[in-house]
């Protein structure tokens, strides 16, 4: 249960993540001068959504592969 309820949390950091991404290229469209900043954080945020849902199945990737063991 407690990996269960890790893992929904995980994804909720990934679709936050995802979503902040999102209001920064939304804002670069509305911001020519600052697009290029905007826009380079916007890839960090999805960088970050990336990283956590790779962490997310390799975890479960791992217990899957101890419980066929």
């Amino acid at each position: 249960m407690n990996g269960q309820a890790n893992g929904h949390a995980i994804l909720e950091n990934v679709r936050r993540y995802r979503g902040i991404a999102s209001l920064y290229r939304q804002t670069a469209a509305f911001r020519p001068g600052q697009s290029w900043s905007l826009l380079e954080q916007a890839r960090d945020w999805e960088a970050r959504a990336l990283s956590e849902l790779e962490a997310y199945f390799a975890t479960h990737m791992d217990y899957a592969a101890s419980r066929a063991a």
